[in-house]
């Protein structure tokens, strides 16, 4: 059995090997940022002190059995004490079914459940130039962080901040203005920020990768979002010979690899695979990701 350390008054403890914590964290504040959209914070030092940009964690509502299994949220943020250490951490989410819509009454004061942190977590791109971050919907939630490791304005998961790209620009598109959450706080990060609406109502009138398609092609591109739209980019970056890394948004039940709940197939030497999201994942080279095969087999 993994030996379980105490941690702090929250009840969270950290499982080794793996270093996840799990445990009950206090909400420290939840609030509105857009339309149907939300930031609650979390206070536990010891998942923002390891969670690195990418990766994300799960979360349960406790003393309920409705919903009855957690959900994956990726990691906007880690927020900082007086001195510069991880004191909570901050996730921004959609209101979509049961689970969400429960989340979006807690009050400051209560707690959730939560195990992390999970996944690979974003590539290092030390030595890249230009990095074109794509997100459609609630897809802008994993790159806040990023622009901040990327940009060397914040280190996260132990080390040090490092400036390893020279600009980072966010094209982010969303179905109407309202939708539109977080924009000020990229902006503040150092990121370009191009914004599209479907409807019109902010920025570019359309796609997300349509608005892409109109830019100079950058060194590397990320993207997050519908699957549809990272199908899009996925063609984008083949037609540009960019290399791509998508973080998938894939439902999960437990996170660790156990349910195989959340597979995707990948491309192998044998034809392809299936790869668990929440272990092999999120975070997978879009040329690596077999879609053209599962489209033929549907």
């Amino acid at each position: 059995m993994p030996k379980a350390e105490p941690t702090s008054s929250d009840h969270l403890v950290t499982l080794s090997p793996g270093h996840l914590v799990n445990g009950r964290c206090t909400v420290v504040e939840n609030v509105q940022l857009a339309r149907q959209t939300y930031r609650i914070r979390l206070r536990a030092p010891e998942l923002a002190a390891r969670i690195r940009p990418g990766q994300f964690l799960m979360l349960r509502i406790p003393g309920t059995t409705d919903p009855l299994l957690g959900r994956p949220f990726a990691f906007y943020d880690t927020v900082l004490d007086a001195q510069g250490v991880p004191e909570a951490l901050d996730i921004m989410y959609l209101v979509v079914g049961k689970m969400t819509g429960r989340m979006a009454q807690i009050s400051s004061g209560e707690t959730l459940e939560a195990w992390g942190p999970l996944g690979n977590g974003f590539l290092d791109l030390t030595g890249c130039r230009q990095v074109a971050l794509v997100a459609g919907g609630i897809g802008q939630t994993p790159f806040l962080a990023y622009v901040r490791a990327l940009l060397g304005t914040r280190g996260y998961g132990g080390l040090p901040a490092c400036r390893t790209t020279e600009k980072v620009s966010l094209y982010y598109g969303v179905r109407s203005a309202d939708l539109a959450a977080g924009v000020d706080d990229f902006r503040a990060a150092g990121a370009e920020v191009q914004l599209a609406s479907d409807d019109g109502s902010l920025g570019f009138r359309g796609f997300v990768t349509q608005l892409l398609a109109q830019h100079d092609r950058p060194d590397q591109l990320v993207g997050c979002g519908p699957e549809p739209m990272l199908h899009a980019l996925s063609r984008l970056a083949k037609s540009w010979g960019v290399p791509c890394h998508l973080s998938l948004e894939t439902p999960m039940a437990c996170g660790i690899g156990i349910c195989f709940s959340c597979v995707t197939r990948v491309r192998t030497a044998a034809g392809w695979d299936y790869r668990r999201v929440c272990v092999d994942g999120p975070v997978f080279k879009s040329a690596d990701l077999a879609w053209d095969e599962e489209r033929q087999q549907a």
